[in-house]
This record gives structure tokens, sequence and C-alpha cells, in this order.
């Protein structure tokens, strides 16, 4: 089953596309977030069904106090399935931090543009090894 993978943040949303089979994530461009949660899950739609994605995995922050994104991101997660795709939750601790760490050997305005959709992988990953169908 083809899934696409979504690190959701308040400026840009991480995505990569991968299959449960073959085990692999690849990152996709980000989408700019729009600052309202049914315009981002339209847009994460929008681009679930053009990547032939079955579900959407929504990576979930852990490790916050007050777990204001925890919260945003199950409601993004629920925006999601109101479209009719299958979403899964999986914990995305660390996954930015260890994807920065991937990419150190690029220069930082590199890896600003490509770490959300790299942490995207990671959560995908986790996603495959943790929780899969």
């Amino acid at each position: 089953m083809r899934v696409l993978a979504v690190d959701f943040g308040s400026k840009r949303i991480g995505v990569a596309v991968g299959d449960t089979e073959l085990k692999l994530a690849t990152p996709r461009p980000n989408i700019s977030a729009s600052g309202t949660l049914a315009t981002d899950a339209s847009a994460i739609v929008v681009e679930a069904r053009a990547s032939g994605a079955a579900a959407v995995v929504v990576g979930i922050p852990g490790g916050y106090e007050d777990g204001r994104m925890e919260r945003i991101c199950r409601q993004l997660a629920d925006r999601i399935s109101d479209h009719g795709i299958p979403v899964y939750l999986i914990d995305e601790s660390l996954t930015s931090v260890a994807a920065e760490a991937s990419m150190a050997h690029l220069k930082a305005s590199r890896r600003r543009k490509l770490k959300d959709s790299e942490a995207a992988c990671l959560i995908l990953e986790r996603f495959f090894h943790e929780a899969g169908p």
C-alpha cells in the first residue's frame, strides 16, 4: 500500500511518500502551511491523491508540556480523515533533529528547505517498522 507521511509545521508541511511492502520512503516537496487546518488538510489530501497514497501518516509530537502541537496535529488528522482517507498517527519525537543531523554536510539554508520532508521520511520509516498495516 502506498502511504503519504506528514511532518506538520506552522510554516512548512514536510511530506514523504512510500510503500508498505518496500518499506522505502521518498521525500516530496514541502507544502506551504496556510494557517488554517481545513486548507492544510485539503492540500495534504490533494498531494495524497496525486501520489496514489491510500492512507496518510501524521506525525504526532511528544514531549511538550502543554501538548498544543499534539492537539493541532490530531485535529489535522481528523480533518484529513473527513475526506475519506484512512489516517494513522505515529510518534514523531526527534525526527526533525535526526533529519537535520543527517544533512549536516549541507549549507544551513539548504537544510532548512529539506528538513521537514526528510523528517516526514523518518516518520514514515518509523511507521513501517513500528505500526504499519
